[in-house]
């Protein structure tokens, strides 16, 4: 097996779509409209190329096709990449290398030394975060290139799995905001309640679960390997004391965005009506409810116009009461 980052110059060569899905290729992916043959398909790419790796008739399965490629980085891409080149390899590590893939693509924590591994290689579970971390160590200044970050940070991933405190300096300071967050969840300072009826996550953050400053619309986002560490629901509100007020954004589930097979499907919702209702009773002028889908699992903020999270006047049990009735009129409605 090879790997070439893709580029057009593969587009009518046959090959092994890895993570990303392109076309003439087999896809070996979780990325929706993906056609990855039934037998390997798992909630990961690299728990995709994982099975394929133990798969008796694997040669059969790719068609006798050595080309690996894919059209993004992160740490599913690298590291299903990475567990095709390898083979029988990659297997001896399948516990690291799915609790680093689930970290990456979807902000679970399986174990620390997975989230811990994900933040060497592409950076924090926060959006802000951009470029990995171990490719700009390696190149000694920012890699803003995907395919150079390939080409980089591939041989080092075994290492990265297997002596994550080797790479202490790259995970420390997201890993300690991360930790921050789980503590306020254990201490109760930030909490979770479900609605079972609805399936909604009211989260609620307490502002010292970013900074010892509070919460700063312009620099933080919200803590996801926390929430989903906790959250349940297929539908979660995620509410910020702020400005005197509430930041407000919905999230849908943060593995939600793929194609799945173990954790549940999760159906997008119309919110349209909602969010007319919500901007009816909102007297901050200096915000909109609006639909957000800028983020893989995103569904509605209360924003600024530059798309940054502002200060609601709407109370918490308010916005509570508006989201659980529109969840219950789309499972009437599904019914």
């Amino acid at each position: 097996m090879r790997f070439e980052y893709y580029h057009d110059g593969l587009a009518n060569t046959p090959k092994l779509s890895v993570d990303g899905t392109v076309s003439n290729a087999i896809h070996f992916s979780h990325w929706k409209g993906n056609q990855t043959p039934a037998s390997v398909k798992a909630d990961t790419s690299t728990e995709i190329a994982l099975n394929l790796a133990a798969a008796p008739n694997r040669e059969e399965l790719t068609g006798g096709i050595d080309l690996v490629t894919n059209n993004h980085f992160d740490t599913d891409g690298v590291l299903s990449v990475w567990a095709m080149l390898n083979g029988e390899r990659a297997l001896e590590l399948r516990d690291q290398l799915l609790a680093a893939a689930e970290a990456g693509d979807f902000s679970e924590m399986s174990t620390q030394e997975g989230v811990r591994a994900s933040i060497v290689i592409q950076g924090s579970d926060s959006p802000t975060d951009v470029g990995s971390p171990l490719a700009r160590q390696l190149a000694g200044e920012p890699v803003n290139d995907d395919a150079r970050c390939y080409e980089l940070v591939l041989p080092h991933v075994e290492r990265v799995l297997t002596r994550t405190n080797d790479y202490a300096s790259l995970w420390i300071d997201p890993w300690n905001r991360i930790a921050s967050a789980l503590e306020s969840f254990a201490r109760g300072r930030s909490r979770v309640e479900e609605d079972h009826e609805t399936k909604l996550s009211l989260v609620t953050l307490a502002p010292d679960i970013f900074s010892s400053v509070g919460f700063k619309p312009t620099r933080h986002c919200a803590p996801f390997t926390a929430i989903s560490h906790h959250a349940r629901g297929e539908v979660y509100l995620i509410a910020t004391p702020l400005d005197g007020g509430w930041a407000y954004r919905i999230d849908y589930p943060y593995y939600s965005w793929a194609e799945t097979i173990v954790r549940p499907k999760i159906k997008r919702r119309d919110f349209s009506s909602l969010i007319a209702r919500l901007n009816e009773a909102e007297q901050n002028p200096a915000g909109q409810w609006k639909i957000d889908t800028s983020e893989l699992a995103s569904a509605a903020k209360f924003s600024d116009a530059n798309g940054k999270l502002a200060a609601s006047s709407l109370q918490l049990d308010i916005v509570t009461s508006e989201l659980r009735d529109a969840l219950r009129k789309s499972i009437t409605a599904t019914a």
